[in-house]
């Protein structure tokens, strides 16, 4: 049974929260006391399951669909509010991930990335503006955002503009709203990588370790518990940005 609402106790949106990395940042935010609107698109079985364990914390947490490369922002943030009005928290975590070069990169490819990663961030982050007189965006970026590389063409272009909308964001909706973000590096959670994939990987990082989940999951806890950082990128990468 959900709880019942607590107007005293803080909310969180999550985009992409099903499974994997999202997942992670939803259960730790139920640690921290915050209410929890989990977000996700297809992973149904796995988001129930994730909000089963979250209201295990004490908190209410909810599941909400949406299709954020057709438009489904534009109503998701009306029915979380509707649900939590106590919501000052929204992680733009939500994410596409295929590898395509700049010459197979389509039209729908560039169309779906730049849906999912920035028109989505930013529409979402502007509807909780309009909302939150005190709160907090935490976007999830990628190590790769400040380098390039010819392969996942659409998706990195769209990172790099969620990267840069972070810091745009920032100044222009301080000092009210806070606007920052985390970038993860390589983890050991990588669906498409072999054990010795990994390992040779492992070898090229400066820390010569890849991240875990849990590494980005106390990025983001120590940076929602920062009241004096905005604009900022925390990268969570073992030092792959320095490569």
């Amino acid at each position: 049974m959900a709880h019942k609402q607590n107007t005293t106790r803080k909310a969180a949106l999550v985009t992409g929260a099903g499974k994997r990395m999202g997942s992670a940042i939803a259960r730790m935010l139920a640690e921290e006391g915050y209410d929890i609107a989990l977000h996700c698109h297809t992973s149904m079985k796995e988001a129930k399951a994730t909000a089963d364990a979250i209201r295990k914390c004490g908190v209410r947490c909810e599941v909400f669909t949406a299709d954020l490369r057709k438009g489904g922002y534009q109503t998701l943030m009306q029915k979380v509010f509707k649900t939590f009005p106590n919501l000052t928290l929204l992680i733009n975590n939500a994410s596409l991930f295929e590898r395509k070069a700049f010459m197979e990169t389509t039209e729908a490819d560039y169309d779906a990335n730049m849906a999912v990663h920035l028109k989505a961030p930013l529409f979402l982050t502007q509807e909780f503006s309009r909302k939150v007189k005190k709160g907090q965006v935490l976007n999830i970026v990628d190590t790769y955002v400040t380098k390039t590389t010819p392969a996942y063409f659409a998706y990195l272009l769209s990172k790099k503009a969620l990267y840069e909308f972070t810091r745009m964001a920032a100044r222009a909706l301080s000092p009210n709203i806070r606007v920052n973000a985390v970038a993860p590096g390589t983890t050991l959670q990588s669906k498409d990588m072999s054990a010795q994939h990994r390992k040779k990987k492992e070898a090229t990082l400066p820390m010569a370790a890849l991240i875990e989940f849990n590494d980005v999951v106390e990025a983001v806890r120590f940076i929602i518990n920062q009241p004096k950082i905005t604009g900022e990128c925390l990268f969570v990468d073992s030092g792959e940005q320095l490569l």
